[in-house]
């Protein structure tokens, strides 16, 4: 059964991987704005993320095209996302690839 939850894992990130910061050109994955991804023995998924600033243009839409994405995966069952902004974001949690990206490193 763990096996299952990997492959869905890794199909959410490959569906997360396709959403796009407006203003950071880098996905939201590789940004750091996913914090965690939960998925139960049902196939609910439960995404815990953040915005770059509680002040960010997409706060109303992000979150529902991060839903409606993995929604659309065939094994998944429910969709939840949750907003936080502990901790808050920051550059630091942007990945080494999306450093690279965007020529930080």
């Amino acid at each position: 059964m763990e096996e299952d939850n990997e492959d869905i894992a890794d199909k959410i990130i490959g569906v997360i991987k396709t959403i796009y910061d407006p203003e950071i050109p880098i996905d939201i994955y590789e940004l750091g704005l996913i914090y965690d991804i939960f998925t139960n023995e049902d196939k609910d998924i439960k995404i815990l993320m953040t915005l770059t600033s509680p002040n960010c243009p997409v706060a109303e839409t992000l979150p529902v095209e991060v839903e409606e994405k993995v929604k659309s995966i065939d094994e998944v069952n429910n969709v939840e996302v949750e907003i936080t902004f502990d901790p808050p974001w920051d550059k630091n949690l942007i990945s080494e690839e999306g450093q690279l990206e965007l020529g930080m490193l």
